[in-house]
């Protein structure tokens, strides 16, 4: 132990230029722990926090692997020294909103710098398509450059934001647009040049979630190739810090509504093509169109390249940033409900709770349907039990000095326990994703009595001591402090 001590100590020390010791718990891990462990006060703050600003919780150390074999390593010098209880969780860029990626008196392990050169993408006779081995931190937006320069390929289904890790993601399925067709995000790719993107707008409900549930039910070959919606006022712009959809030269002429007020719905869809099929997206779109009831002259279409599409959250980013108004509390909602139920929640939310004012929400609300049959029953997201089933998610900001108390960080949060009550209530069977429960019996409920025993189970074999992603709140190390501290 001794020779432990003196081989940590210079370490750290020369890694990171401190001036004081390093905690004794990190000299209990272990000379066979490689990578790169700081205690400098800003690696620590920075792994404290994350994008929803709503916990913050201090590691012990941050790690920085030159590989799998280091993580495994870090993970197995925890398990078994004398600091028994040791959290580890592993960061990629930080975009959890409930602390789901700290680890308080432990170490994170931050995964965002990649070692070594990328690979290039292989086929896969076996698979029928390519393949591309990358660092579970790497960005998504640099994968997909990455593949894009060498071959063309990139995978099919995406979350809304490119700017995530990719070990972050899979982890929780990754959802969006594309996952009623092909799932969440898997590694199947294909080939594409540009983007038919297209909104049109609703005032009925039922007609909007009718036309949406038909296009995620179509075949392949005639049908969109993404799916996606979200509410908005009547009063309110279509636009929204989503995208750049509409330009100053494609200005938002809402004459057809002028009579409606309350509650719109936006159906957003896309149809790629390339210089192949270009000649015939224009019949392909206008016979998908032609079966949709939404509102005449309220249809809005434009044509992208397809990368510019699949970053077109990040644009807006960068005007939130340059506002001022990207760093900040996101006390988000993303709940899964059945499509038996979802008329239901229209009118105990969006048209109740929320009465008709979207603006009042925070931020977006998104809503869209997806085929459980996509989803693999093996993972621990859970779902409704129904065939189909929506997602809606409350994007919303928290902005600091807001003249409006609904939009102070206190009003949104509690109109998020006001909207789960309602669906408890109400029995609306609804499930949250990426859930934040403060108790196990809660989680219990989460997952439903058989799934849990299978959830626990494996656990109890992988992770006895349950020193791995604490900060999800699920299962606690014995002797260790509170998971979270409020901010």
């Amino acid at each position: 132990m001794a020779r432990c001590l003196v081989f940590m100590l210079p370490f750290l020390i020369s890694t990171v230029g401190l001036t004081v010791d390093p905690p004794s718990q990190l000299l209990q891990l272990g000379g066979d722990v490689g990578g790169r462990l700081s205690v400098d006060p800003s690696d620590v703050h920075e792994a404290s926090r994350d994008f929803g600003g709503l916990s913050r919780a201090e590691p012990m150390a941050v790690f920085r692997p030159r590989g799998a074999d280091d993580v495994a390593g870090l993970v197995r010098a925890a398990y078994v020294s004398l600091a028994r209880g040791l959290r580890v969780s592993a960061r990629g860029h930080g975009h959890s909103i409930s602390g789901q990626a700290q680890a308080p008196g432990g170490v994170v392990v931050d995964m965002s710098r990649r070692h070594g050169a990328r690979a290039l993408p292989v086929y896969s006779p076996e698979l029928g398509g390519h393949y591309v081995d990358v660092w579970g931190g790497e960005l998504w937006v640099d994968v997909l450059n990455w593949t894009l320069a060498h071959g063309g390929l990139a995978p099919r289904s995406w979350t809304d934001y490119l700017y995530l890790s990719v070990g972050g993601t899979i982890s929780n399925a990754g959802i969006s647009g594309q996952a009623f067709h092909h799932g969440p995000q898997i590694s199947n790719v294909y080939e594409l040049d540009v983007v038919r993107w297209i909104r049109a707008l609703y005032s009925n409900f039922s007609e909007f979630t009718a036309d949406q549930e038909r296009l995620i039910s179509l075949r392949a070959g005639r049908r969109f190739d993404y799916v996606e919606g979200f509410v908005v006022a009547a009063e309110g712009l279509i636009n929204n810090w989503r995208s750049s959809f509409f330009s100053p030269q494609n200005p938002v002429k809402l004459s057809a509504l002028k009579h409606h007020t309350g509650v719109l719905y936006c159906l957003e869809v896309t149809k790629n093509y390339d210089d192949d099929t270009a000649a015939s997206v224009d019949q392909e779109v206008d016979a998908l169109l032609g079966e949709l009831d939404f509102l005449p002259g309220t249809v809005f279409t434009t044509d992208l390249p397809y990368v510019d599409f699949l970053d077109r959250v990040h644009t807006a980013e960068l005007k939130l940033r340059a506002k001022g108004m990207w760093e900040v509390p996101h006390p988000w909602l993303n709940l899964f409900v059945p499509a038996s139920r979802i008329t239901d929640f229209d009118a105990g939310v969006f048209r109740g709770i929320l009465g008709g004012r979207t603006a009042g929400a925070g931020g977006p609300i998104l809503i869209y349907p997806m085929n459980k049959h996509k989803w693999d029953p093996r993972s621990s997201v859970v779902t409704p039990d129904e065939d189909v089933f929506y997602l809606v998610a409350f994007l919303r900001s928290a902005l600091p000095g807001a003249s409006n108390p609904a939009q102070s960080l206190e009003a949104l949060a509690a109109q998020n326990q006001q909207i789960l009550d309602f669906c408890a209530e109400a029995g609306i069977g609804a499930k949250q994703y990426l859930p934040n429960h403060k108790a196990q019996h809660e989680w219990v409920d989460h997952f439903g009595a058989a799934r849990w025993e299978r959830f626990a189970r494996l656990k109890a074999e992988y992770d006895p001591r349950a020193i791995l992603a604490s900060g999800q709140g699920i299962f606690r190390p014995a002797n260790s402090p509170a998971l979270v501290e409020d901010s």
